[in-house]
């Protein structure tokens, strides 16, 4: 899976095989340091695994030990123009940079980087989007093509080698699925630095979980990605649920509840739907490695989901509680999700 060369954020592997990580960006206002605080711990408490803040100005590098010292997770500083903010970031202990290198200017602002970064055994990740091209490389190509992008990120990558600087991740993220999955594919192709896999400006929660699921998780699929960013217009909380439910869609994470359910039919005497819902959702943090179904009837009941581990099938306002295949009750329909939490309890 990966690439085969690594980097590492601070205690984090990304690529050599390491399991695909998931990112997310806080959204709280740089100068909001409490805030943006709060907000990290909620990431870090959701499964978040790297966590990504913009520093815009030279207040907001106050952000960094402020961050550090409430969470574990490696914390990368998202910079554009301004070389000196990655030069500060770095100073007050970020774990990674992630900057596009057309836009901080000269080779020798690039190089200052490159040296701070060096020293602290520091990766740099270079973040190409379709808004983001080169002229000379817009005008060769068009627009913003999947080779476009994968030349741009390559082209930048070139520039730190140039330092001998390697500790690289690249990105070539675009609005547009198969054009960002194409990209992928030829940088997979061209080089072996680990890869972040994103969908950018994918859009709110709705759209952009399936445009990420159908861009990140066919190139997952393929063995092409490292580590992984679910872009959503919400809560950065929602993109880490996201980003790992696509894992487990995968079945690159197999850890924790694997949660199925039938799409009901016309034989659903029970509210399924709301039913279904509640118990994923007071599952969402529960850390059993089970397989739990939840079933609108006998004939996708006990029958059909007999590899779950546990599981419910619907009846006429009552339902069955069985494991792997065998009835262990019958209950009311109100009692159901409670009855099914307090079996999963005894597991």
């Amino acid at each position: 899976m990966g690439s085969k060369k690594f980097v590492k954020a601070g205690n984090v592997q990304i690529g050599g095989g390491a399991p695909v990580t998931v990112q997310s960006m806080l959204n709280i206002p740089a100068d909001n340091i409490e805030g943006s605080v709060t907000q990290a711990e909620k990431l870090e408490k959701a499964g978040c695994q790297i966590i990504r803040i913009a520093v815009p100005d030279m207040q907001a590098v106050r952000l960094i030990d402020a961050i550090k010292s409430k969470v574990s997770v490696p914390i990368v500083a998202d910079i554009h123009f301004d070389y000196r903010l990655a030069l500060e970031s770095v100073a007050a202990g970020i774990d990674k940079v992630r900057i596009n290198p057309g836009n901080i200017g000269s080779d020798d602002r690039v190089y200052a980087v490159v040296k701070a970064c060096r020293e602290k055994n520091i990766p740099i990740r270079i973040g190409v989007n379709s808004g983001s091209l080169e002229k000379h490389i817009l005008q060769k190509y068009g627009s913003p093509t999947a080779e476009a992008l994968c030349e741009s990120a390559l082209y930048h990558a070139s520039i730190l080698e140039r330092f001998d600087f390697t500790d690289i991740v690249l990105s070539m993220k675009s609005s547009t699925v198969s054009t960002m999955i194409k990209a992928y594919e030829l940088a997979a192709e061209k080089c072996d630095y680990p890869l972040h896999l994103g969908v950018t400006e994918a859009g709110t929660e709705r759209m952009g979980l399936i445009k990420s699921a159908a861009g990140i998780g066919s190139l997952l699929l393929r063995g092409i990605g490292d580590t992984i960013r679910v872009s959503l217009t919400d809560d950065p909380i929602k993109e880490v649920y996201a980003a790992k439910d696509i894992l487990k869609a995968i079945d690159i994470d197999t850890s924790g509840i694997k949660f199925i359910s039938c799409p009901t039919c016309g034989r659903t005497k029970i509210d399924l739907i709301a039913i279904a819902n509640e118990v994923q959702e007071r599952l969402r943090d529960c850390k059993k490695d089970i397989t739990v179904a939840v079933m609108g009837c006998a004939v996708n009941g006990p029958g059909e989901a007999r590899e779950a581990d546990i599981g419910i099938a619907g009846g006429d306002g009552a339902g069955l509680i069985f494991k792997k295949g065998e009835i262990v009750k019958k209950v009311p329909e109100e009692l159901l999700v409670e009855s099914l939490l307090e079996e999963i309890e005894k597991m």
